[in-house]
């Protein structure tokens, strides 16, 4: 395969879609075009961020990336593209002729509106935020989503690992679930190490795993561990084609793209909310009766403790 000039009527990279079947032929060895390891990882995180991708400068998507903005240039030049520009105008035409905003919002953000008070970046802040949670929804597969939830109600034991700032969103899952059900945890609750851990779960488990780019290496090592030992995994990530996606047996791609310094969390979070309200329809009575039995302990113990 060869990449052409995007400005060609019959450009083999002039949409996402095409990007995305290259990282997949990439990922199967049946591109003609070799990207290097970091290469791929950074063409992946782009793919997987495209309202940043069409937004940012070269130089704040290459300080979020933790690349150097020549990095980007030559990666795009590998693609057969003139430079950055070419490979961001595939980014930027998906942006303004898809669903993902509104139009006048698009233009806005396009053009560089630079707020210059708290306010204003925080408004700026809730719209990207507001795009991830419409993208989350609009794009989500309900029949996986059941199935996920499915398999969270149903397995003997279920474990939940992220870290960095994914910890708290897995303690908030392992909180919620554990409500519902016995048995919920973080993978390493217990503090014997992740090893430990992963060697106590077998096929009757859950291992929920979370980590965006760039990935967090222990928990796409406990997800690829797990998976060969035939524990079903549960990752909720950024990209399809992220590593940890592939290590999974359900994957959901989450939206994340703000301008915010790290990983936007909100559609993760709503997505965590998602699987729990699930697996909480799921038990039904058993549930509910879950629900009481912890309401009730806690009236017993709550003066005492």
């Amino acid at each position: 395969m060869t990449a052409t000039s995007p400005s060609r009527p019959d450009a083999r990279l002039a949409t996402l879609d095409d990007l995305e079947r290259l990282l997949a032929d990439l990922e199967a060895g049946d591109a003609q075009l070799r990207l290097g390891r970091r290469s791929r990882q950074v063409l992946s995180a782009l793919v997987g961020m495209p309202q940043q991708a069409a937004m940012s400068s070269i130089s704040d998507l290459a300080e979020r990336l933790g690349v150097s903005p020549s990095t980007l240039s030559r990666l795009a030049q590998r693609l057969g593209f003139d430079g950055f520009a070419g490979l961001q105008a595939v980014f930027r035409r998906h942006v303004t002729e898809g669903a993902h905003f509104y139009s006048e919002q698009v233009s806005r953000l396009l053009e560089g509106e630079q707020d210059d008070d708290a306010l204003g970046r925080l408004t700026r802040l809730g719209r990207q935020e507001s795009a991830n949670l419409g993208d989350l929804v609009a794009g989500m597969d309900g029949e996986a989503l059941t199935r996920a939830a499915r398999r969270l109600v149903d397995a003997r034991r279920v474990r939940i690992h992220g870290r960095r700032q994914f910890a708290s969103l897995a303690s908030f899952m392992a909180y919620g679930l554990g409500m519902l059900r016995p048995d919920a945890a973080t993978l390493d609750a217990a503090g014997h190490g992740i090893a430990d851990a992963l060697a106590q779960l077998d096929d009757n488990d859950v291992l929920v795993v979370m980590s965006a780019f760039p990935y967090t290496p222990s928990v796409l090592t406990a997800a690829q561990v797990a998976a060969r030992q035939g524990v079903p995994v549960i990752a909720l990530t950024d990209a399809a084609s992220s590593p940890l996606a592939r290590a999974a047996d359900e994957r959901f791609a989450v939206p994340n793209h703000s301008l915010f310094f790290s990983n936007a969390m909100c559609a993760f979070m709503l997505l965590t909310e998602g699987l729990l309200s699930e697996a909480a329809g799921l038990l039904g009575e058993a549930g509910l009766a879950s629900l009481e039995r912890r309401e009730r302990m806690i009236d017993e113990l709550g003066d005492a403790l």
